[in-house]
């Protein structure tokens, strides 16, 4: 990927140079400036009532101080915009436990495990809750899971720490003479995380893309969006590693979900549009960039890299 905002990075030809943050200031059209347009006829949602990446904030807030009422409301309108935010289906769960809403809070754990079955506190916390509905099967598959896992990590991965503890937390819930409260200590990653901590993640992440370290960066973007929710920018560089891995039915969910969230953002349609080229789908890609044209009034540089990719029938650099 070429572009960022977020306030984060700038354009030198093909590659991503990075410039200094000044706190996480969120751009408007995300991935060089500008927004993107959804292409016209298109099926995707329309922009949500909500600001996800605000609500997000005023969620993790109001958890951290127990006030859990207002933590479901936020987290609710986070998942309501962009429903395959996993960490928000995991938050949304940690609040509804907070009101008392055990069993949808099962649910919103179910959600975020779907979602992102790589989540050890997602596996965690739908464990204990199966574990408070008293519904052992379901429990022990979640732990058979953790085990599983952790026998492959042989304590030596990075999750390894976070592993033990979680075996430890569902082990202790299940065992007839383990303390109640061992089911309901939150796991150390997820303490609200300030937005700082996306900001250098997301940085993180654009470098690591410029090296084409797909894995990481894809870590790195879910670090960035625990610490600040959904966003288009993470969203967009979320669709292009998955591009790049050869995954185009995940990247383009991803594309998707940016433009529900900003149906003007330039980045996420340039590179929805060369999506689309790649797939052969020459019409859909002429509607984004059609959409560019009218987004970019004096022109842009996300409009000119997708019709150079129209006009070479691929990327235009092979």
């Amino acid at each position: 990927m070429k572009r960022a905002s977020l306030a984060l990075a700038l354009v030198v030809g093909a590659g991503l140079v990075i410039a200094p943050a000044c706190g996480f200031a969120m751009g408007s059209g995300g991935m060089g400036g500008g927004g993107m347009p959804s292409a016209t006829g298109s099926n995707m949602p329309d922009q949500p009532e909500y600001d996800p990446a605000q609500e997000y904030q005023q969620g993790d807030a109001a958890l951290q101080g127990g006030k859990y009422r207002d933590a479901v409301t936020h987290f609710q309108r986070v998942v309501d915009s962009t429903p395959r935010a996993a960490e928000a289906w995991l938050k949304l769960g940690l609040s509804k436990e907070g009101v008392g809403d055990e069993r949808g809070a099962q649910k919103a754990y179910e959600r975020s495990v779907k979602l992102d079955d790589t989540s050890i506190e997602a596996h965690r916390q739908l464990a204990l809750a199966d574990i408070k509905l008293k519904l052992p099967d379901k429990a022990n598959a979640e732990l058979t899971s953790l085990k599983t896992r952790a026998a492959t990590c042989n304590d030596t991965c990075s999750d390894a720490a976070d592993l033990k503890a979680a075996l430890d937390a569902i082990q202790a819930a299940m065992a007839p003479t383990g303390t109640p409260s061992a089911a309901n200590v939150a796991p150390p990653g997820l303490s609200v995380a300030a937005p700082q901590t996306g900001d250098g993640a997301y940085v993180r992440a654009v470098s690591l893309i410029n090296e084409r370290r797909w894995d990481e960066a894809l870590a790195s973007l879910d670090k960035a969006e625990a610490a600040i929710g959904p966003h288009p920018d993470i969203l967009t560089y979320k669709g292009y590693v998955w591009r790049k891995k050869g995954d185009w039915a995940q990247a383009e969910s991803y594309y998707q979900q940016a433009l529900a969230m900003n149906p003007d953002h330039r980045g996420a349609t340039e590179y929805y549009g060369e999506l689309k080229v790649l797939k052969g789908d020459t019409a859909g890609a002429r509607a984004m960039l059609v959409k560019l044209d009218t987004v970019c009034s004096y022109g842009c540089a996300e409009a000119e890299e997708l019709r150079l990719w129209i006009d070479h029938g691929g990327d235009p650099a092979s």
